[in-house]
């Protein structure tokens, strides 16, 4: 079942009559070309509804339920993907995943936030929100990465890190300070992928990349609208001014050369074909690490932090 949101109401409406019409006739001619009237005029709507989303709805789209996740993704990208736990100091974060795999026949380590899908996996897995064991057990793996001589993929997907009282007594600001310390170092190509909500520092802790993608309707910000209007207007009705300000849309940040590319996402978006965005990402992604894989070392590190340096400077 879809879960429509608001402003996909009138799609919502010609949907179900679509679905009305296939379970009462199923092999009638006729009612086989009002479908495809239907489905005609359904795509038609698709189109004009995502080419025009307001920040505020790409948030919206970006949090959809059905969106996929890490986990999603890596099932189609890397069948026989090997997970592996613990920062082997405290104990295994679940709201981060991570392990070794093959992507196309190539090795790669591949890191991300895993929010969960159903009430009781978002619970177990903290709502995709790390612990500071989530971001050294990130750590850890980027260091095996390294000594392996594998490239990392990151899938970032976090509303940002927990602020809870064992989070911060455990070092949250120490364990993301150190995975920026440690990705702006490492000797081995790194390709980042916001794939729905980048938040915060939660989501940067992975988002330190030779390359950093977005896809087409996820969105990445230094803080929510929600709680960016908690702070400025202390009213929670101003989160749409919020989104504006905040430039959080691929789009915004493609002009403002924070990211490298925009990754287009099946009509509909994301959440609506799974296998069609997993089939986009894995050629983006092949793509991108076999221009990674001709820099020596050394020059990836230089480039990356050229990269980073620049952001935000400025010349009038």
């Amino acid at each position: 079942m879809t879960d429509y949101l608001e402003f996909e109401k009138p799609l919502m409406e010609l949907e179900s009559k679509i679905e009305r019409i296939r379970a009462l006739s199923k092999d009638q001619p006729k009612a086989q070309e009002e479908i495809q009237k239907l489905q005609k005029r359904s795509h038609q709507i698709q189109r004009e509804i995502y080419s025009r989303l307001t920040p505020i709805q790409t948030l919206q789209i970006a949090r959809h339920a059905n969106r996929p996740t890490t986990l999603d993704y890596l099932a189609f990208l890397i069948p026989d993907f090997l997970e592996l736990h613990g920062d082997r100091a405290f104990a295994d974060d679940p709201a981060i995943v991570g392990g070794i795999g093959r992507l196309d026949g190539s090795p790669v380590m591949v890191i991300g936030h895993q929010k969960g899908r159903t009430v009781k996996e978002r619970v177990k897995r903290n709502f995709g929100m790390p612990h500071p064991e989530g971001y050294r057990k990130a750590q850890r793996l980027m260091q095996l990465a390294e000594r392996m001589g594998r490239p990392i993929v990151t899938f970032i997907d976090t509303p940002g890190a927990y602020p809870g009282i064992g989070a911060e007594e455990r070092g949250q600001s120490e364990a993301i300070a150190s995975s920026l310390r440690l990705m702006a170092r490492l000797a081995t190509p790194i390709l980042a992928i916001v794939i729905g909500e980048g938040g915060s520092g939660g989501a940067l802790a992975l988002g330190m990349g030779d390359r950093v993608l977005m896809l087409e309707h996820s969105v990445y910000s230094v803080i929510s609208p929600e709680g960016c209007a908690a702070i400025l207007w202390k009213n929670p009705e101003k989160a749409p001014d919020a989104a504006d300000a905040l430039k959080m849309t691929a789009r915004d940040l493609f002009a403002l050369k924070v990211i490298d590319e925009i990754v287009s996402e099946p009509l509909g978006c994301a959440h609506r074909d799974h296998a069609a965005m997993a089939a986009t990402l894995k050629k983006t992604i092949t793509q991108h690490l076999a221009k990674l894989a001709e820099l020596q070392p050394d020059e990836l590190v230089a480039a990356r932090y050229e990269k980073f340096r620049k952001m935000g400077v400025y010349q009038e």
